[in-house]
């Protein structure tokens, strides 16, 4: 802004003094009303545009106030929303723990199961061994019997 002044002042400066060198002021009336209406013209120029500056600069800061005001909502809705989906990616942690718990229970349960149907059946073999046992026996204990009886004929 003051660089503007300095080019406006030395233009003002240069434009007194005609290529004759002589001072502006030292020629007709006519040329210094001329030079007044100038003066005047940029001092009105030069109001405006401090207005207008102004306005600007109002203009402006009330754009990076609301601008800042739209960017703050935004931030807090981005925080709400992360909130909202740290919760949920707890609640998928904590079932997939429990999932895989569950499965690692129901993995040494089926081990169990599988290990007590295997005894199982061993003792429903050996129930049927010892089912034909007994009835080997039986008849060993029968045929035993009847020899016993034939002995004791023959021998009387």
């Amino acid at each position: 802004m003051w660089l503007f002044f300095f080019f406006v002042f030395q233009h003002d400066r240069l434009s007194r003094y005609d290529s004759s060198g002589e001072s502006a002021t030292e020629k007709p009336l006519g040329r210094t009303s001329s030079y007044t209406r100038r003066e005047t013209r940029l001092a009105s120029l030069n109001k405006q545009e401090q207005d207008s500056a102004t306005k600007d600069y109002k203009k402006m800061y009330a754009e990076a106030l609301h601008e800042n005001e739209r960017l703050k909502s935004r931030l807090q809705d981005s925080k709400q929303e992360l909130v909202k989906i740290r919760t949920q990616l707890e609640k998928v942690t904590q079932r997939h723990d429990r999932l895989s718990e569950k499965s690692s229970v129901l993995e040494s349960e089926k081990r169990e199961k599988r290990v007590l149907e295997k005894r199982v059946s061993d003792m429903e073999e050996e129930i049927k061994i010892l089912t034909e046992l007994k009835s080997d026996n039986q008849r060993l204990k029968d045929e035993n019997g009847a020899l016993i009886r034939v002995i004791s004929k023959l021998s009387k």
